[in-house]
């Protein structure tokens, strides 16, 4: 029983909130498996990244936040302490004896920012002179200015390279916005 990403679509039962489960290094996809054969619903936002190795470059899906994801229960209803001994999970974030509710409305905006893979889009609201990192492709995380938008969804992103200012041409999907500190 797992969200569906898919179609944008949640629904959480009366009493049900959403939780945040730490898992162990890179075992994300394995904690969201684990969780959801026990009946729990898990939800992994999840990015398109490129991965440089050996001087190759691969595009996969990636956590979006490492050793994160949310799972909706019910405390009074559900056995949430399972979850700790669940394959690939650290612990649920408590704070004194149960676990903390994730702030009503932030996993929903979440599963409603995903595409139809399961993706974040979170590229929506792009402006003239803000500044993105670069997520996949050659230029994977270098960050740069949007200089103009092009037909077809492509964006000039101006990225300091070599020494100067480089226009390059790079898809919506392939960015996301900096966020201020």
């Amino acid at each position: 029983m797992q969200a569906d990403v898919g179609t944008n679509r949640i629904s959480l039962t009366a009493g049900e909130r959403w939780y945040v489960v730490h898992t162990l290094p890179h075992r994300e996809l394995q904690a969201e498996r684990q969780l959801a054969a026990q009946g729990f619903r898990p939800f992994l936002p999840r990015q398109r990244k490129t991965v440089r190795h050996a001087r190759k470059l691969r595009t996969v899906n990636a956590p979006f936040f490492p050793r994160y994801l949310f799972v909706a229960l019910d405390l009074s209803r559900d056995r949430w302490r399972s979850v700790n001994g669940t394959f690939g999970v650290a612990r649920l974030v408590t704070g004194e004896d149960y676990p903390l509710p994730v702030p009503v409305g932030l996993v929903e905006g979440l599963i409603a920012a995903c595409n139809a893979d399961g993706n974040l889009q979170l590229c929506g609201a792009l402006m003239l002179g803000q500044p993105v990192r670069v997520v996949t492709g050659p230029f994977a995380a270098l960050i740069g200015a949007i200089g103009r938008f092009d037909g077809g969804g492509r964006v000039q992103v101006l990225l300091q390279l070599l020494g100067g200012t480089v226009p390059v041409q790079i898809g919506r999907e392939a960015l996301m916005p900096v966020l201020a500190a």
